[in-house]
């Protein structure tokens, strides 16, 4: 079985968060860096070169197995992805409170804004996700 390539390393989160050119993507992952830290009491790390996580979970897939963040973020080019790991298609009565966002697979998040979202909802969903037992 196959070990996950991104893995928890000692990079700097401040340093990748300044790195990100975008001025309204670098506030927003602030925003979203604060609010996983309120949550989840954990402090951030970097998952490979791009992922903000928080927390760690054991997953076992198919192909692959190795250590996760319970919940994560990060700035790609055209939306700022959450990773929440429950299964997010179950959580309709969240969702749609939420806000503008869509949906990748069964625990991306994808955000082009976060004056679209609704926070506390966010929030609800962030803690969801860092308290499920299993990783989804």
């Amino acid at each position: 079985m196959a070990e996950l390539k991104t893995q928890k390393n000692d990079a700097s989160v401040d340093r990748f968060i300044e790195s990100v050119s975008d001025d309204q993507k670098r506030t927003d992952c602030i925003a979203v860096l604060e609010l996983m830290k309120e949550v989840t009491g954990e402090p951030a790390a970097m998952w490979g070169t791009s992922i903000v996580g928080f927390g760690t979970i054991h997953y076992k897939g198919k192909s692959s197995e190795g250590d996760w963040p319970r919940v994560a973020f990060s700035p790609r080019k055209a939306n700022l992805t959450v990773y929440l790991y429950c299964s997010l298609g179950e959580q309709t009565d969240l969702l749609e409170k939420l806000g503008k966002h869509k949906l990748s697979g069964k625990s991306c998040l994808q955000i082009k804004k976060m004056e679209d979202i609704h926070i506390p909802t966010l929030k609800k969903l962030i803690k969801k996700s860092y308290k499920s037992p299993v990783f989804c």
